[in-house]
């Protein structure tokens, strides 16, 4: 019953486009966010940020802050003490929520206020007087690695090595020096890409209240609330237990909010207040001191034999982690090569800290730096080889059998599908007009399972609800639901689904990892089996019949066999309606750790043109070709690919941190901060593949993250076949666009 292999089962409910759950509560305005939360008695809280880029905190004096009327609580690091025993990951996050001896970044915080009000806490930071040391700073990933360069974090210093210089992750196979003696065309280029940002459009925000017993209970915007308790309770010496985290909605998260950031601050100043305390960080706060993705500057060699077979590939890409390590060079040297098969690879992804803000996730983090240094140099071997760019790619494809650079065989995977598909559409064929281009690139993600549990109630009308510990960001509430309902035979308007709090269900990881639908759709599945098996068991119960005779078809219980015939169908709501006099609630409940999560792939093509005068570049047309495994939701399915694209093309063509030589951010606002909007994107084409995970009932695959891959490379390729001069940097602003001209003398 718990099997998790794909069972090419045939669907009713899952597959069509029924109505999202939340889409009316979120248009009127009915759905309640992070900071709209209210809590009586409850305190305005504000954190005071340091000005300066790198800097040793000498004193804090908060005395007149404290005394100002309306104050009620103010903390630093001594309110902090250190309860990580030794845990340098939870170190990282206590220190990234309050600077301890130095501040390491523009924005990073330093001391925290609760008053009875906004006016009375901002009063009161500017009566907190700390007294700064500055010290030398370094923003940029390569003159981190300088012999000058301060360094970080001297705790993570290794001897050998550059002190900024936290490890590398190298994968591959074959033997990387002979691969590229074979080679008859070898292209090697270097690449950078900029700092960007996930830009949701919802702040961080909480409610926090502790009780003098201990207790807490925190309301939080988060993709994770069971890693929020825990960690916010280790931090502050609290029973995991009785702190009890619940979930917003989220308005966007995209791996910012995977993270902790000033929840535990927001705990602190309600214990020392002994009251309920709301923190809502502004744009500039979310800009300059929650978690943007890494800057990179990395190099890119890929030999070919004339007849374009790719013999050799190597690739050194240096993340950006900011202030504070990470896994982000890892996770892009694993991806690097994914979408082919190449015997002779090496990739390296090394992680650098600089004195920026604490690096996050952002959807397939890491990935699609090292896709546009590696789809840019497959194009330009493709022109050094008079060999198509799609057709190049599908010679060298990845298949079912080939070894990933990271370890794995594949099994049924979609890459070649996906090019074929590229290969093959209208858009491929389209004419293109004076200073347009077009570009295509390709796009792999992990994806993870991860800890799941799940309760499914039947009540006694027969409806259902399903708590699930996933949080929704991308419309796992209606794929849920009609699991729920395609297992039980039920129609889709009859299954509830509710995102339980921490005290209703055993841990669940946080979403991530494209993991949301797959993990919690698997745990749906399970629950709702047993489910199907009690409310077997109740109809033999009423039919007094042995329940091997009860078969569960078409969300009734039918009797089997010659002898029963004269027994009608009982449905679910017969069952449910009886279920008091007959052993009491119906219910299935599951936990596990789900495996065999199914990788994805996506292959883009962009069209773009671009104005020689002023370097403006308009997407004229792009198209996502993307496998899910299976669409449950079809619409839900292709707004993942919409959304990973426009981000993707705000990145490569705006979207960048920019910071002065005093090393503070200077665009830290969305006026200069400019991510898309309408008008900038087409219509985004989509075409959904199935080739179905062998690791689930439903052969899901997550959809979320895979095609923010592609778009750096599609659209970089695009550009410089637009204007005739490889960009080798993103954004690929005007001005970059510009000097690029004008340094080829174009």
């Amino acid at each position: 019953m718990n099997d998790p292999k794909y069972t090419g089962q045939e669907f009713k409910v899952i597959g069509s486009r029924v109505k999202r759950p939340d889409g009316i509560d979120k248009v009127t305005g009915r759905a309640r966010y992070g900071a709209d939360m209210n809590a009586p008695g409850q305190l305005v809280a504000l954190m005071l940020r340091s000005p300066h880029a790198h800097a040793r905190i000498k004193k804090i004096d908060i005395s007149k802050a404290e005394k100002l009327p309306g104050v009620k609580a103010v903390i630093t690091a001594a309110d902090l003490p250190d309860l990580t025993e030794g845990n340098a990951g939870l170190f990282d996050t206590l220190e990234n929520s309050m600077a301890r001896d130095r501040a390491l970044y523009d924005g990073h915080a330093v001391a925290g206020v609760a008053a009875i009000d906004k006016s009375t806490a901002k009063k009161a930071l500017k009566l907190i007087k700390v007294t700064y040391e500055k010290l030398p700073h370094v923003t940029d990933v390569d003159d981190a690695l300088e012999d000058d360069a301060p360094i970080i974090q001297p705790r993570y210093a290794t001897e050998g090595q550059h002190g900024n210089l936290i490890n590398k992750g190298e994968f591959g196979q074959g033997d990387i020096d002979q691969g590229f003696a074979e080679a008859d065309v070898i292209v090697e280029r270097s690449y950078k890409t900029g700092q960007t940002h996930q830009g949701y459009i919802e702040p961080h925000a909480c409610l926090a209240s502790v009780s003098p017993d201990g207790t807490g209970e925190l309301w939080v915007t988060t993709q994770g609330h069971y890693s929020y308790r825990n960690t916010c309770a280790q931090l502050l010496g609290m029973d995991i237990a009785k702190l009890k985290v619940t979930s917003s909605e989220i308005g966007g998260g995209f791996g910012g909010k995977t993270h902790v950031w000033m929840e535990p601050i927001a705990l602190a100043l309600s214990r020392k207040a002994n009251r309920p305390v709301k923190m809502v960080m502004s744009r500039e706060e979310v800009f300059k001191a929650s978690g943007p993705t890494c800057s990179t500057s990395m190099e890119i060699k890929i030999g070919a034999k004339k007849d374009g077979t790719i013999v050799a590939a190597r690739a050194e890409c240096r993340y950006m982690n900011g202030a504070f390590p990470g896994m982000w060079g890892t996770l892009g040297g694993m991806t690097a090569f994914a979408c082919y098969s190449i015997p002779n690879n090496k990739a390296i992804g090394v992680n650098v800290l600089c004195n920026r803000p604490k690096v996050a996730a952002y959807r397939a983090p890491s990935a699609p730096m090292m896709a546009f240094g590696v789809e840019s140099t497959i194009d330009q071997l493709s022109k050094e080889l008079g060999i198509d760019p799609v057709e190049l790619r599908l010679k060298n494809v990845a298949r079912e059998g080939t070894q990933a650079p990271y370890g794995p065989v594949w099994g049924p995977i979609g890459i070649e599908p996906t090019l074929e598909a590229v290969r093959d559409h209208p858009h491929m064929k389209a004419k293109l007009g004076k200073n347009q281009g077009r570009g295509v690139a390709c796009g792999f993600w992990f994806n993870i399972g991860g800890q799941t549990c799940s309760d499914l109630n039947i009540g006694p009308d027969g409806t259902v609800n399903l708590t699930v510990g996933t949080i929704d960001v991308g419309g796992a509430r209606a794929s849920l639901a009609m699991i729920a309902a395609e297992e039980l035979g039920i129609t889709y308007e009859d299954v509830k689904v509710n995102i339980g709090d921490t005290s209703s269900l055993g841990h669940n990881d946080t979403t991530e990892g494209s993991r949301g639908t797959f993990s919690s759709g698997m745990a749906a599945i399970f629950a709702a089996r047993k489910a199907v098996d009690v409310l077997k068991e109740r109809a033999a119960k009423m039919w007094q019949i042995p329940v091997e005779s009860v078969i569960w078809e078409d969300g009734s219980a039918r009797a089997n066999g010659k002898e029963h015939s004269n027994l009608s169908p009982l449905t679910l709501k017969d069952i449910a309606k009886k279920a008091g006099s007959t052993g009491g609630p119906i219910a299935g409940h599951h936990e596990a750790t789900a495996e065999g999560a199914g990788v994805s792939f996506a292959s883009h093509i962009v069209d773009v043109e671009v104005d020689p005068e002023t370097g403006k570049t308009q997407i004229l047309r792009y198209t996502v070709v993307q496998d899910a495994g299976k669409a449950i939701h079809p619409d839900y399915v292709e707004g993942q690919f919409q959304g990973a694209a426009a981000q993707g093309i705000g990145w490569a063509l705006n979207e960048e941190y920019i910071y002065g030589k005093d090393g503070r951010l200077q665009n830290s606002g969305f006026l200069d901060y400019r991510i898309p909007v309408c008008s900038d994107l087409p219509s985004i084409d989509t075409k959904i593949l199935e080739i179905p995970n062998p690791g689930h009932p439903y052969g899901i695959r997550g959809v979320g993250e895979t095609s923010i891959v592609p778009p750096l490379g599609a659209i970089g390729n695009a550009v410089s076949n637009a204007v005739g001069v490889r960009m080798y940097e993103v954004p690929m602003s005007p001005p970059r666009i510009l000097k690029a001209l004008d340094e080829a003398g174009v």
